[in-house]
């Protein structure tokens, strides 16, 4: 396991990187992961756009990369071909889907039809964070496609940040990208990516729980509308920057 998971990993001395470069630090931060961690990193990705441009640099840094999917049983059918899509064009990558322990059948059966409409903080933590704790459980850090521009409560994401939840390290590369950055960059290097966000789709999750974006406002208002709810729980505020 890492120094930086050590009681005193707030003592260790940090690297810095240059913010200034074409990628606003992200390859730099990219490198020194898997410098540091090895094998024992992983990116969660949920392959929306931000998560093709990561994936496309992480393929640069180390082409044999582990990637996991939270497969909840509930996304577009858009998503599971994007992601075959990144399959062929990446066939190096380790892509694992993870699932929850109960489908979809067995959790209507426990806890109500639609959960996601009755309980959508439950439906989340069972089929999402559940899965991805039990998995992190096997690594000491893992990567995210944050940025500070996507909402208020990620305004603050650093590019390393303890993870509390996970009791792990979270690298978040892409923290000062914006979303026009994000767009250069798929269009520069011609990468695949869901066409729902042509569609007006910026934030891409569950279909049940995910709706068009009428305005230019928060990217992320598609998100559990009209619920009150906006994070799934994966990036609540429990992590602080190292």
């Amino acid at each position: 396991m890492s120094t930086l998971l050590h009681a005193n990993w707030q003592d260790q001395t940090l690297p810095t990187f240059d913010i200034m470069t074409r990628e606003k630090g992200a390859m730099e931060v990219l490198e020194w992961a898997y410098e540091q961690y090895g094998e024992d990193i992983v990116y969660a990705c949920s392959f929306g756009v931000e998560g093709i441009v990561l994936i496309d640099l992480i393929s640069r840094v180390n082409p044999s990369a582990k990637i996991i999917f939270l497969d909840t049983g509930i996304h577009f059918a858009e998503t599971y071909e994007l992601i075959e899509k990144v399959k062929e064009r990446y066939p190096s990558l380790q892509i694992k889907k993870l699932h929850p322990k109960l489908n979809l059948d067995e959790q209507a059966e426990q806890y109500g039809h639609e959960l996601w409409k009755t309980n959508p903080t439950l439906c989340c933590n069972m089929r999402k964070i559940q899965p991805l704790e039990q998995e992190l459980s096997q690594y000491s850090a893992w990567i995210s496609g944050l940025r500070r521009e996507q909402s208020p409560s990620r305004s603050n994401t650093d590019f390393l940040n303890k993870d509390d939840k996970f009791e792990s390290v979270k690298v978040c590369p892409l923290i000062h990208w914006t979303w026009d950055d994000v767009w250069e960059y798929v269009h520069t290097f011609d990468l695949p990516y869901n066409p729902l966000h042509d569609q007006g789709y910026p934030s891409i999750g569950c279909q049940v729980c995910t709706a068009k974006v009428l305005n230019d406002g928060d990217l992320r208002s598609g998100r559990w509308a009209n619920t009150g709810k906006t994070e799934c729980g994966l990036h609540s505020n429990n992590a602080s920057q190292l």
